[in-house]
């Protein structure tokens, strides 16, 4: 039971890590769209 307890905890940061890599891709890709065509981002 403690092993499993312990590797439930251990993937939320996996989790939250995947997650902001996914949003920060996104958003490099929409800067960099931006960029090319001279628009502002926000």
């Amino acid at each position: 039971m403690t092993a499993l307890l312990t590797a439930y905890l251990l993937m939320w940061p996996v989790i939250v890590l995947g997650i902001l890599v996914t949003i920060a891709r996104g958003f490099l890709k929409d800067a960099k769209a931006a960029r090319k065509e001279g628009r502002m981002i926000i």
